[in-house]
């Protein structure tokens, strides 16, 4: 194959003596540029024009094949026209001499060429691997765009200072050990991906946050689902469909809260309260239990308790013809025991959670009897409905056991008590 060369170049070379005897050398690099020229522009329409469309049809359109994912992201066509500047850069060092001034240009040129597709044959790669990598189950939570953004940030660094170095013709390691004058400038440079990077490696190694997980943080006004994790940035989608964009970092350096925890326990927590009117609760009057033991839901907590409290009572002696001896059962207790019996008896709420009805300090606006318990679901339309579905039923009952909610007064109470005064007056008047 040498020897064929060779003879071609003598060939060419006494060929153009005859023509051009005075520049014979520019005459060869001329015809030789133009055979770059043909043999690329033919490489170039094989390849892309027959090669690449064959290869995107021959298999499967499916995204999540691998094949086609990597055919997606154009790592082909990348590695095809690494592929054209090989060939001519092996082209350079066949028919020109080592010492050719064209033959260095083309050498550079194809250089910086092969690095700039090497570089983007990579990020095809390891897109496609994101890609692939997300319609996995078990790891669609795992923070890849951000492992990814930093490989491509190292490689990109590298194939720069590569590049620089090729340009110089001097050793990357020389242009590496100039750097160090260079640090600070580069620190500032690179100051929110490199914390960003430092921040991702701690949210992934302690598993703080994931995509898919519910993400809270007032500061940043972020209360929603985490979509991306990036190198420098986490984006949220809020409830209302806006999205706001965190720093990585601030998830390092300031609080947030993290629901992912309710979503694994299958269960929403209810913590609200009813504000009872304190001037109501009262002791239960042998009708009121006979006709609250009517109640499913009260017949087997009134027996046991009343059990209870007549041993109790029967044992201390006491005197029950005063309304302040012994024990009683009241109204608001009576009410506290029915919902908890509810509670525990209803479809949507989960039983082997923390679950009680208790009372809370009083305020000036009443008692408050809260209920804490969690749902079946952690779906938000669901949750709603079920809080609501409760609640509807608490107000709905009070009346039942002497109760009303606390309120404060409104226009028409003002009116009602206004006129109550003037009818007063009036029948004394009379």
């Amino acid at each position: 194959m040498d020897a064929l060369r060779i003879k071609i170049r003598e060939f060419l070379l006494t060929w153009l003596q005859t023509y051009a005897p005075d520049n014979v050398e520019t005459a060869y690099s001329g015809l030789v540029a133009l055979w770059f020229a043909t043999f690329a522009f033919v490489l170039h329409f094989v390849l892309h024009g027959y090669v690449l469309k064959r290869i995107g049809r021959s298999h499967s359109k499916d995204p999540r094949h691998w094949w086609q994912a990597l055919y997606a992201q154009g790592l082909f066509t990348r590695i095809a026209f690494m592929l054209q500047g090989a060939v001519v850069q092996i082209q350079a060092g066949l028919w020109l001499d080592d010492t050719s001034f064209l033959r260095k240009t083309i050498e550079t040129v194809v250089d910086l060429w092969l690095l700039i597709f090497g570089l983007l044959t990579l990020f095809s790669l390891l897109d496609a691997f994101q890609n692939l990598m997300r319609q996995r189950a078990n790891l669609i939570q795992f923070p890849f765009h951000g492992v990814i953004q930093t490989i491509k940030l190292i490689a990109s660094v590298l194939i720069v200072i590569v590049a620089v170095s090729v340009l110089m013709g001097e050793s990357p390691l020389i242009l590496l050990s100039g750097l160090g004058a260079l640090s600070a400038v580069l620190m500032l440079i690179f100051k929110d991906p490199i914390l960003g990077l430092v921040a991702g490696i701690q949210l992934s190694a302690n598993n703080m946050l994931s995509v898919g997980d519910w993400l809270e943080m007032p500061k940043y006004g972020a209360d929603g689902d985490v979509i991306e994790i990036a190198l420098t940035t986490v984006k949220v989608q809020n409830w209302d469909k806006t999205i706001t964009t965190i720093p990585t970092y601030a998830l390092i350096s300031d609080s947030f809260k993290n629901w992912r925890g309710m979503s694994e326990a299958g269960g929403r927590r209810i913590k609200r309260s009813i504000l009872v009117n304190t001037n109501d609760i009262r002791f239960l009057t042998e009708a009121d239990l006979n006709r609250l033991k009517k109640a499913d839901l009260l017949g087997k907590y009134l027996t046991e308790k009343l059990a209870a409290i007549d041993r109790s009572n029967q044992d201390s002696k006491a005197d029950m013809s005063s309304l302040i001896n012994g024990r009683r059962l009241t109204n608001i207790g009576t009410l506290r025991g029915y919902l908890a019996s509810y509670l525990s008896n209803h479809p949507r709420i989960k039983q082997d959670m923390t679950l009680m009805v208790r009372q809370l300090d009083p305020t000036s606006t009443g008692l408050p009897i809260q209920i804490y318990a969690f749902t079946n679901t952690t779906k938000w339309a669901e949750y709603e409905g079920i809080q609501s579905d409760i609640f509807d039923h608490v107000f709905a009952i009070l009346p039942e056991f002497g109760l009303r909610a606390h309120q404060a007064p409104t226009g028409a109470d003002v009116r009602a008590f206004a006129d109550g005064i003037a009818q007063t007056e009036l029948a004394s008047k009379s």
